[in-house]
């Protein structure tokens, strides 16, 4: 008992010795330790943070993790000290069996960057198994003239250790006939054999009790017996003699079953049932051997019973026995060694070893999406491995060391296009024919907001009736974005501009989910007839991304404005107008002439004028269209001498607006027609004025250069800007407007319809307070034209220039609206 414990504190020291100095070491980018088997739970195998160069903070923050190739988690990583340690009990007799290296390999594995390390912990042996015979007993029959020398094997004691503490040495216990010898086979294997040393004597000793010992390498050392009887028989004095004593074939793995692979032939010269043979495996034939391989006891035909692997057992020794049938039976042996050829029959093993992460599409060319490593269990050529990416992938394999790769990003990716990528790995090896297996590896792509919102339309143009009530939609714009999520919600907003000289902010506002324009308040046309909402669109990524369009909202207009009286100015200022006429005045004779505009446009400002009533009807009528007041027939004494006409004025609207005037006529006598006799002056001028003509033929003469000279500076101008714009105006037929470069002036005329009119707009687009606007008739004696709104004096002065060169027959009358709101009437 005490020798027993003496044992066991020595073992435990010799664990605890090599425990306490275990090697470790990197090559090419692997570590290695070395512990013995049978360590406690929770036993360090060595510092792995700082043989990784990690530090403590590391382990957490990059998720170290460990992976046993084996499958059984044998091991542990303390994250609170960095050390590798036990994790459950490691017995290397059932990991690696009778194998002279006994290797785990562990797969290290970090984040942020994604990094695989590759540890190996070589597991080393103890003596920790004492040496066993397949039978506690044996028996020996051996006949009593059996020569001396003649050996016999005996059966091999097995030590699950290896190496130094696996079994050494047989010892025999001391007897005169026999002795024992060593026997040294293929792959370092000793085979006890007994060796008959003196002739036996049935007679004298028919039985022997021998004890045979089979004692380990380990210190200190463990040993086995089996005890053996022989028994003198008597004489049978051949034994079967084989051809060789031993025989090696080689055979693939793939053979089929029943196949015949080796015939033995034992020979014996005694005669009769002494010299009959028979084959058998010997005794200690392993059942592993048996179960794979068959013998056929009279024709010594070796065939084939199982299936051969060649990743199992790559050779087999076996050992075959010849016994005749005499009397005692004697035995012949020999040694059959089979090595087994590979064959490429194990496709290649496609194995993750860390699931494929998420990548952003911005992600850079090289970046780690997941690791992969290839294994094959065949040999050679057989289990060299190559992987394949299909032809055009965004992805590449990036081989790191021993069949290892990393799945890296091989170009642009845009989430917008591929948001998921379905892998697919091959695996081929290089046999022959070359095995392959396929693998497919699901990659995420996550959005980056890299598409700023887009309008359905560069620029939107709205017709917006005026005096629409305030709160109404004006219109609707509508942006999309490709990227997801945040990345693509989308809010609107108004840019902030003046319209004359106010926040646009201040006419309307957007809804900033949907995109409705609403109006703050009532728009009319005579004060803003256009203007602009630059609308920007900005999705919630990070950061945003924004894009603008332009909205043109074009005001039309309404007939809310009833003609005003411009002339006669009495009437235009609210009172009666009163006119003085001769008796005298015959039939067409112009009494006097209402003059009005419209603030409305278009059809809506066309005037027309109607006498509504009268003193006498018959006595007065007025144009339609030019306003103008004459006598329809002569003055008659019975007319009364005091005449009082109602004029009515109305627009060309829908509906109609109208004003109208009251217009008081004196019939005087002495009084002459003043624009009649200025006609018959100018017309026949007397013989008495002949200086006055003189003067007048060189004002003429005068006013002809200064024409001919205004002329040609707009035929200059014209040809400056037609060598910009690329056309000109040059006569009154041949265009419809003409614009001044530096103030943005611009001319319409309109002659469609009975009125003729003209428009004149200055100013940018946002600046509509600059107007002009002019109604003429056909049937007015001077081609009155009207003009209204200017928007400064040096406005105006170009515009009286640029039509009195034009048209220098007429007669102008201008009004403008004055901060003070008073009116202003010229005459040219």
């Amino acid at each position: 008992m005490t020798k027993t414990i003496g044992y066991r504190d020595w073992r435990w020291r010799v664990v605890w010795w090599n425990y306490f100095f275990l090697l470790w070491n990197t090559i090419e980018g692997q570590t290695r330790y070395s512990i013995s088997e049978e360590l406690k739970q929770g036993s360090v195998v060595g510092n792995l943070a700082k043989d990784l160069g990690l530090s403590l903070s590391e382990i957490f923050d990059r998720k170290l993790r460990v992976a046993s190739e084996a499958g059984e988690q044998y091991f542990s990583v303390d994250a609170g000290k960095g050390e590798l340690v036990v994790n459950d009990r490691i017995d290397r007799e059932a990991l690696c069996g009778q194998s002279a290296s006994c290797v785990l390999t562990l797969q290290v594995v970090i984040d942020k960057p994604l990094q695989l390390y590759r540890v190996e912990v070589e597991i080393q042996d103890i003596n920790d198994n004492y040496p066993k015979f397949p039978s506690a007993e044996k028996t020996l029959q051996i006949a009593e003239s059996t020569a001396v020398g003649v050996r016999f094997p005996l059966e091999t004691a097995q030590d699950q250790d290896v190496g130094l503490n696996s079994v050494k040495s047989y010892a025999l216990s001391k007897d005169e006939f026999f002795s024992l010898k060593i026997k040294d086979m293929s792959g370092g294997r000793k085979v006890p054999e007994l060796v008959l040393s003196k002739s036996l004597d049935r007679e004298r000793n028919p039985t022997h009790q021998l004890t045979l010992t089979a004692v380990d390498g380990g210190n200190p050392a463990k040993s086995g017996t089996s005890q053996i009887t022989i028994n003198v028989l008597d004489i049978n004095d051949n034994i079967p003699v084989f051809e060789k004593n031993i025989y090696k074939i080689t055979i693939s793995e793939n053979i089929v079953q029943s196949t015949p692979i080796l015939t033995l032939t034992a020979k014996d010269a005694d005669d009769g049932l002494n010299g009959e043979v028979e084959y058998s495996f010997g005794s200690q034939t392993p059942d592993l051997v048996r179960s794979v391989f068959d013998i056929h006891s009279l024709t010594g035909e070796m065939h084939l019973i199982g299936n051969l692997d060649f990743e199992i057992n790559t050779n087999y020794e076996i050992d075959i026995s010849a016994t005749d049938r005499g009397t005692p039976r004697m035995e012949g042996h020999c040694t059959v060694h089979v090595d087994v050829l590979d064959v490429n029959d194990n496709p290649p093993n496609i194995l993750l070893t860390s699931q494929p992460n998420s990548i952003p599409e911005n992600a850079p060319s090289g970046t780690v999406v997941a690791l992969i490593s290839a294994r094959d269990v065949d040999s050679g050529d057989n289990g060299k491995v190559t992987l394949q990416l299909p032809k055009g992938s965004p992805f590449k394999l990036k081989p790191s060391f021993s069949d290892n790769y990393a799945l890296v990003t091989n170009g642009a990716l845009d989430r917008e296009k591929i948001s998921d990528y379905s892998v697919e790995i091959t695996a081929i090896d290089l046999g022959s024919p070359p095995l392959s297996s396929k693998k497919s590896i699901n990659v995420t792509v996550t959005d980056v907001n890299d598409n700023p919102p887009a309008f359905t339309q560069p620029t939107y143009t709205v017709y917006l009736k005026e005096n629409r009530v305030p709160g109404s939609i004006l219109f609707s714009v509508s942006a999309s974005d490709l990227d997801s999520g945040e990345n693509a919600k989308i809010s609107y907003s108004i840019l902030d501009s003046k319209v004359q000289d106010v926040s646009v902010s201040s006419y309307v506002y957007i809804n900033s989910d949907n995109g409705s324009i609403y109006s703050m308040h009532s728009f009319d046309y005579e004060k803003l007839k256009v203007f602009q909402i630059q609308v920007q669109a900005k999705d919630q990524g990070s950061p945003s991304l924004s894009s603008n369009t332009t909205v043109h909202v074009f005001i039309l207009d309404q007939n809310d404005n009833a003609p005003a009286v411009i002339y006669p100015s009495s009437a235009a200022l609210g009172s009666l107008s009163h006119q003085r006429m001769p008796r005298s005045a015959k039939a067409g004779h112009l009494v006097t002439k209402v003059t009005a505009v419209d603030a409305d446009s278009g059809h809506n400002a066309w005037i027309s004028y109607r006498l509504a009533e009268a003193t006498d009807a018959s006595l007065f009528t007025v144009n339609l269209y030019t306003g103008e007041v004459r006598t329809k027939r002569a003055v008659s004494e019975q007319d009364d001498s005091s005449q009082r006409l109602l004029i009515e004025i109305k627009d060309d609207g829908e509906p109609v607006q109208s004003s109208t005037v009251t217009v008081s006529i004196l019939l005087e006598d002495g009084l002459h027609e003043p624009i009649l006799d200025l006609r018959h002056k100018v017309s026949e001028p007397s013989r008495k004025t002949g200086r006055i003509t003189l003067y007048l033929i060189l004002s003429l003469a005068s006013v002809s250069v200064l024409s001919l000279l205004t002329f040609l500076i707009l035929a200059v101008k014209c040809i400056r800007n037609s060598r910009s714009s690329g056309s000109c105006c040059m006569r009154r037929s041949d265009c419809d407007d003409y614009k001044n470069p530096n103030r943005n002036l611009q001319i319409q005329l309109n002659t469609d319809g009975p009125i003729k009119y003209v428009e004149v707009l200055g100013g940018d687009m946002l600046s509509q307070s600059q107007s002009f606007r002019s109604c003429m008739s056909p049937m007015s004696e001077y081609s009155d034209l009207t003009l209204i709104k200017p928007s400064s004096t040096t406005d105006f002065k170009e515009v009286i220039s640029v039509l009195d060169a034009s048209l220098p027959d007429s007669t102008w009358t201008f009004e403008s609206q004055q901060v003070s709101t008073q009116k202003l009437q010229t005459f040219v």
